[in-house]
């Protein structure tokens, strides 16, 4: 009994590409169809990618990992034990806390206004890391440094500015303004822009924490505590906060609840993932059904060679392996045809639209190794239709 020949796997991938070798035009267009599918997930991944990064990158400015604690209202007086901050920063999670504290003193422009006139400011010591907890950007001039701080300088808020009747301060060289906090002068030397998260701190006179004790009698006990942390981690932050800040009364503090721009953020990640994957699958599909009808007629058209190479002695099983492999062969080179052109197209589209460029690389793996799937699945029926094929029935059919 004569045994058939097993092809080694180098032969079945030789003997798989041998329609693509020998009919590059057709192969081309064959490819086409599943590049145009690949292309188009990763272009609807991609793109919607990079648009939730966008949109996730400006929810983050909304505070969605922010945290602000306070004293009960009511409480008298209200304000924070001193060492507060300090074990605020010791929790794991924090990655920023810092504090302001009410000096209950009154900024006035010059000494000839009226004493009691505040303009509805709030003069407030500040700690040095109070613009990183709070996202906030100096305008005009610098903020406070360990220097600074512990002489009689103030930075304004954007509306204490303007109240004050500062719209800049003057350039290096030139008399720097002054305001007058109680019965002291201090030297401004910086402006904040606005800052949408701490409207409060818009309408301050911010004093070094150092000044604040040495010139206006400050007890260095914090009124706000402002905290950042890890985004995911921020309800359990929040959790521990009263009793870090206050061991023996948790009760007389309060913690503000997560921005409401977190919810949004959790719920669009949620959406954008459920979008992605049902394109990609329609487009799989798409690219899918293009190579199965490319096969079952490749089939059709080489019966003389399914016939000749039955008559020589070539099995079923080689039959179906020789197909399944041009099928998956063809599903690759689209693939990565495919992938190339779409994270090309997403990438323009991206820095066209100023959004970051977003290589979703799950999708983009998925998607090379859903082609070949696919190229394997459309190829099951015809390569059993090609197996099927007696030599008669395949040479006498040309």
């Amino acid at each position: 009994m004569i045994r058939p020949v097993r092809l080694s796997p180098l032969d079945l991938l030789d003997v798989g590409l041998l329609g693509i070798r020998t009919r590059r035009m057709r192969a081309a267009f064959s490819a086409l169809g599943i590049a145009i599918g690949i292309a188009t997930t990763a272009l609807v991944t991609g793109v919607p990618a990079a648009s939730q990064a966008a949109l996730l990158r400006e929810l983050s400015t909304l505070g969605t990992n922010s945290l602000q604690v306070m004293a009960q209202p009511g409480t008298d007086p209200p304000r924070l034990p001193a060492e507060s901050v300090a074990m605020v920063q010791r929790i794991g999670p924090v990655t920023v806390a810092s504090a302001v504290a009410n000096t209950h003193t009154l900024v006035r422009r010059n000494d000839r206004t009226d004493a009691r006139d505040g303009s509805g400011l709030t003069v407030l010591a500040a700690r040095l890391d109070l613009p990183q907890a709070i996202n906030a950007t100096v305008r005009s001039g610098r903020w406070l440094d360990p220097v600074t701080e512990r002489f009689p300088t103030v930075v304004l808020g954007s509306v204490a500015a303007t109240r004050l009747g500062f719209a800049d301060l003057p350039a290096a060289g030139g008399p720097a303004p002054m305001v007058i906090i109680g019965d002291r002068w201090f030297t401004v030397v910086g402006i904040l822009a606005a800052t949408p998260l701490s409207p409060d701190i818009d309408r301050s006179v911010l004093v070094g924490w150092e000044a604040a004790r040495s010139q206006l009698r400050f007890d260095g006990h914090p009124t706000v505590i402002y905290v950042q942390c890890r985004e995911p981690a921020i309800e359990t932050v929040r959790a521990v906060l009263p009793a870090t800040v206050s061991p023996e009364q948790p009760g007389q503090v309060v913690v503000t609840r997560p921005s409401d721009a977190l919810a949004a953020k959790r719920a669009t990640e949620g959406t954008f993932s459920a979008l992605l994957l049902g394109l990609a699958a329609v487009a799989l599909l798409v690219g899918g059904i293009g190579v199965a009808n490319t096969m079952v007629i490749a089939v059709w058209e080489r019966r003389t060679e399914i016939g000749l190479r039955r008559a020589l002695g070539a099995h079923r099983g080689q039959i179906r392996a020789q197909f399944l492999t041009e099928s998956a062969a063809l599903a690759a080179l689209g693939g990565v045809a495919g992938t190339l052109v779409g994270l090309a197209a997403t990438a323009a589209y991206a820095i066209g639209q100023g959004w970051p460029v977003v290589v979703p690389l799950p999708a983009t793996l998925v998607g090379l190794g859903g082609a070949v799937v696919v190229g394997v699945v459309a190829g099951v029926y015809p390569s059993i239709r090609a197996a099927r094929l007696t030599p008669t029935e395949a040479l006498a059919s040309t």
